[in-house]
């Protein structure tokens, strides 16, 4: 009764959402959709994050979008908390809640089985300390040489993440990947549907996305969320997205507009990359081609008439799904 699309960036998850929903709706079954992004979460990151525009939703509900400020961070637990209460929220009402996301820890965290170890200020602000004094780089190779699984999946330039690790080796004496659970679900009726591309089109695509991104004024946009007090150089998570990131490092004359442009292109295909590693370790998640004619079709078989999986498409389930590398 819950039906989730994952699948890297671009591939089209939020459109296919959105038609799933009206589907559902014109057969007599109203569906929402949940967004399960750590960045659309926030107000006024609107078109660095792609954030469906309200003629893009075509009069479909959306839950948790523009729900933070800037400033504002939202941890995973937190975001689990919010996004299971707005699918406990659609299930009381007998909709079918539609779950989009990009990022296979916060899908996980979401449906999955997830319990989070404990956190400990003291040990979190002694390492965000230390990420502050020698950067990322050293934190990464002290992680590698407690925790390499951990290491080899967090990006080297990824602070935020790599702290928090630490943190949970230190304070449980167990490697970090060692949390994350197991395949199994904590929420009942789940169907996962995966849209999968080849790492060429996928790169095309992103390049057109931020070529999009660009001539609907998105300098414009970070630049009028930088000059706001507090705004986005204040917030710890937003000021960290793709683009977002790049563009402030242009404002304060670190790069050029088309430096910060190259990249936005470069490190939003190195993030889709892993999100086409992280998907198919999941082997629940049927996978569909993002281009095939008949996608809405087939999602629906996937999903089942009242989104029970009551249907596979030949080749559907355990189908393997190409990394974006291969």
């Amino acid at each position: 009764m819950t039906v989730v699309l994952v699948g890297p960036t671009a591939v089209g998850k939020s459109a296919l959402a959105v038609a799933l929903a009206r589907r559902y709706r014109d057969a007599g079954r109203p569906a929402e959709v949940v967004n399960a992004d750590s960045m659309l979460v926030y107000r006024g990151m609107d078109i660095g994050t792609a954030k469906p525009t309200a003629q893009e939703r075509a009069g479909v509900p959306h839950h948790l979008l523009d729900v933070l400020d800037v400033t504002q961070t939202a941890t995973v637990a937190e975001f689990q908390a919010l996004a299971r209460a707005a699918i406990a929220d659609c299930r009381s009402r007998g909709v079918v809640p539609v779950v989009v996301g990009g990022s296979a820890l916060y899908v996980r965290a979401v449906v999955d089985d997830f319990v989070f170890p404990g956190t400990d200020a003291a040990v979190r602000g002694r390492l965000e300390a230390e990420l502050a004094v020698v950067g990322p780089a050293a934190l990464h190779a002290r992680l590698a040489a407690v925790d390499p699984a951990s290491a080899a999946s967090i990006g080297p330039a990824n602070g935020r993440r790599l702290v928090r690790a630490l943190e949970v080796v230190e304070l449980t004496g167990a490697p970090y990947t060692s949390s994350l659970p197991a395949h199994r679900y904590a929420l009942p009726g789940v169907v996962q549907i995966g849209l999968r591309v080849d790492r060429p089109t996928m790169d095309a695509r992103i390049a057109q996305r931020v070529d999009a991104m660009w001539a609907a004024g998105f300098v414009d946009e970070v630049r009028a969320l930088a000059a706001r007090s507090p705004g986005l150089r204040d917030g710890v998570t937003a000021s960290r997205a793709l683009g977002y990131r790049q563009l402030l490092a242009h404002l304060d004359g670190e790069v050029t507009e088309e430096e910060a442009r190259a990249q936005t292109v470069q490190g939003t295909r190195r993030f889709a990359r892993r999100q086409g590693g992280w998907f198919p370790r999941d082997p629940r998640i049927t996978w569909l081609d993002w281009d095939r004619p008949d996608l809405v079709d087939a999602a629906l078989a996937v999903a089942g008439p009242d989104g029970e999986g009551a249907d596979r498409p030949p080749g559907g389930a355990g189908e393997a799904a190409p990394a974006l590398g291969d």
